[in-house]
Formats: structure tokens, C-alpha cells, sequence
């Protein structure tokens, strides 16, 4: 329907007459006995709009504007007014001055050549076919990320999956152990001590499964949270791995403010952060975290927190680093998606933050360290949340580790 074209001429046989030269040149059109008509018609699709001067007075340019400022962000409805042959003066200027608000305006003066008049309109409909191109392009573009997203989501499924099987099978095999002990042991206190060691590895195993769960759990609406523990809870699901691979982890932690956020994506963009560190410092090396209230001088003064996640890792090579935030781009092609820090950008933003890298790959002091600004009310309408949610446990699941 982005094809028609809707005539509003509604002196004499104008507005018939204009449809029919559209029509014997290949565009459909509808005419229309009002401005009213004209606009219900809009909702159903329109590549161009003609309409006589004299069906635009004050009000009807208002309602027209007012129609067009509705448009989505892809669409700029081209708007085609037949004018009134007259000498250039003031009363003229101040016409088109009216007019202005209508947005894709082009004026034509009566009487005009039919195959200017025609190539004119053929021209609108091309640049609105062009418009539809982009808005389809747009919304394609919109379906691949989101697929991109649930294929990095997928792969860090499978990386939490392999360190939460090596967290779990240690103090599993411990608690089995322990209980062949306890059927052996003769004294009831030797039982008695086995039995607690048994507990505690059982109470870890429990908490490894409630930290991941909370991972896919966890509310995709914004809401007050902690970042301190949601670091905490990270660190809990990759500490077999860090300490597999004797990685000192430093924390630096400062009572934050809490922040409205995602705590699920922030959770992804944590973990993800972590993973990529352990991967680039390999055996041994050390790992520093720190959290701390801050504002963000360069846009308003604006209050959150400022998330630093520093490793001694091998470092990123200043040719990658140009493009690290796009989509498969990777420093680890064998196992890597080049998913993970472009999601873990999309997150940010999506917050309304800012996420930088600098790193150094050559020489003794090699490392990365990424640096995050979270602000503190970050995504749309989250200013609505109430300084009690805020002040109140507002991060009761998230328990520290």
C-alpha cells in the first residue's frame, strides 16, 4: 500500500482529473473528498500525499503536521502542494512559511506539465520505496543482533556449564568419601566431624546451583541492585577454575550506592569480562576487581559506579583492539565466538553507560583492564523507581559470596 498516492483537490473535477492522469501512467491512488478522509486513509499506507492549496487552511496544516509528527523513525511522507499560479510577495512567503510544518514538502505550481507533474510523483514514490527498504533493512538488522545475542548466551551456557561441573565434582566427590568414612568410622564423634565437613560441601554445591540459576532467572525488568555482589556471585561460579589455575583475585570494593540496572545482563557482562581475563592470563597471574561510587564528569556530573576489571593476561594487540567491540571480532579464534564483548557493549549501552579497554601486549608490564561506567537510574523509565526500593534490601537475590 506504500504505492498509492492520496489526492485531496476538492475544487471541481480536480481531484478526478489528477487521478486519472496517475492512473493512466501506472500509480494508484485514492481520492479523497476531505483532508479528514485523506488522513483516516493514512494507517493503510500511503507513498505520497497531493494536496490542492485551497484544502490547506491553519487548521488543516496543523492537523496534517500533527498526523506526519506520528510517523515512525524510518518513514518521511512526502507531501506534493498544487499552488496557485501568483507573483512571489509576502502574502506568498508567509503561505509557505505555514507550510513548512508538513515536513517533505514540495511545491508545484498550477497549471503544471503533465509529465513534470508525473515525474514528480513517480520521484516521491521512489525515495518512500527507498524508506521502505530502509525500514525493512532496520528491522532485519534488529532480528539478526537478537539472534547474535541468543547464540552468545548460548555459548556462555556452555562455558559456565563446563567450570560449574568441575566446581560441583570436587565437593561431590569429597561428600562420597566422607560418607564411605562415616560407615567405616567406630567413634561417633570422628562420625560427628565427618557428617559437618560433608555439610559444608554440600552447602557449596547448593550455593553454585542457586548463583547460576539466578543467572536465567533473573527478571529482565530493571530494579535496584548491588554490583559488589554481583561480582561476588561470579567469582563464585569460576573459582575452581581460578584456582586450578593459581589466579590471585584482588578485590577492591567500596560500599556502593546501589544502581538501577538489568541484573541479569549485568550478570552476563560480568561473567563474561571474568572468563575473557582467566582465558588471557593463563597459569598463574592476577586477577583485580574493584567497584567504587563515582561520577561521570564528561556527561552532567552524572552519579553511579565505575566497575574496573584488570588482569596480567597476554594482553590485546592495538590492530584488534580498533574493532574489539564489533560483532566476531576475537582474540581467541579457536574457542572464541567474537560475540562476547560486543554483547557485553550492547549491555552497557543499554544502560546508558560507557565501557573502555587499554592494554598492553608487548613488554613486562602486558595486561588489560576494562574500565565501566554504570550510572546509577540508566534504562528509560527506571527514574520511576522509588528511593525506598532503593534504600530497602534491594538485592535480597544476590547473596554474596
Amino acid at each position: 500500500m506504500m504505492s498509492r498516492v492520496l489526492v485531496v483537490a476538492p475544487v471541481g473535477q480536480d481531484g478526478p482529473l489528477i487521478c486519472s492522469l496517475l492512473t493512466d501512467n501506472g500509480i494508484r491512488c485514492v481520492v479523497s473528498a476531505s483532508s479528514a478522509a485523506a488522513r483516516s486513509e493514512l494507517p493503510a499506507g500511503a507513498g505520497a500525499v497531493i494536496l490542492a492549496e485551497e484544502a490547506l487552511n491553519p487548521a488543516e496544516i496543523a492537523a496534517w503536521a500533527a498526523e506526519i509528527a506520528t510517523q515512525p523513525s524510518w518513514s518521511d511522507l512526502p507531501v506534493i502542494v498544487l499552488t496557485v499560479r501568483g507573483a512571489v510577495d509576502r502574502e506568498n512567503r508567509k503561505k509557505l512559511q505555514q507550510m513548512l510544518p508538513l515536513g517533505n514538502l514540495m511545491l508545484l505550481e498550477r497549471p503544471v506539465r503533465p509529465d513534470t507533474f508525473i515525474s514528480t510523483v513517480r520521484a516521491a514514490l521512489r525515495a518512500r520505496l527507498r524508506q521502505c527498504q530502509m525500514r525493512d533493512y532496520m528491522v532485519e538488522r534488529q532480528k539478526a543482533e537478537e539472534a547474535l545475542r541468543k547464540s552468545e548466551k548460548l555459548a556462555v551456557t556452555g562455558r559456565l556449564a563446563a567450570s560449574i561441573s568441575h566446581e560441583i565434582n570436587n565437593p561431590l566427590a569429597s561428600v562420597t568419601n566422607l560418607l564411605y568414612l562415616i560407615s567405616r568410622s567406630s567413634s561417633l564423634e570422628e562420625s560427628r566431624q565427618y557428617s559437618e565437613i560433608a555439610a559444608r560441601e554440600l552447602a557449596r554445591v547448593s550455593e553454585i546451583v542457586t548463583q547460576t540459576l539466578r543467572f536465567y532467572r533473573e527478571s529482565s525488568k530493571p530494579r535496584a541492585v548491588v554490583v559488589t555482589q554481583i561480582v561476588n556471585s561470579a567469582l563464585v561460579l569460576y573459582q575452581a577454575r581460578l584456582t586450578a589455575a593459581s589466579i590471585v583475585v584482588e578485590r577492591e570494593f567500596e560500599d556502593c550506592r546501589p544502581i538501577v540496572a538489568v541484573g541479569g545482563e549485568l550478570r552476563q557482562l560480568i561473567l563474561n569480562l571474568i572468563a575473557n581475563a582467566v582465558d588471557a592470563i593463563g597459569i598463574g597471574g592476577k586477577l583485580k576487581i574493584r567497584v567504587a561510587d563515582t561520577h561521570q564528569y564528561s556527561n552532567g556530573m552524572r552519579a553511579g559506579i565505575r566497575l574496573t576489571i584488570a588482569d596480567s593476561g597476554s594482553g590485546i594487540e592495538a590492530e584488534v583492539r580498533k574493532t574489539l567491540f564489533e560483532p566476531f571480532v576475537t582474540t581467541k579464534p579457536d574457542t572464541g565466538t567474537g560475540l562476547g564483548l560486543w554483547v557485553s557493549s550492547e549491555i552497557v549501552r543499554k544502560h546508558n553507560g560507557t565501557i573502555q579497554v587499554k592494554s598492553r601486549a608487548k613488554g613486562p608490564c602486558r595486561g588489560t583492564v576494562f574500565s565501566i561506567f554504570l550510572p546509577s537510574s540508566s534504562i528509560g523509565h527506571t527514574t520511576n523507581v522509588s528511593v525506598q526500593e532503593l534504600v530497602r534490601e534491594p538485592v535480597s537475590s544476590h547473596a554474596s559470596a
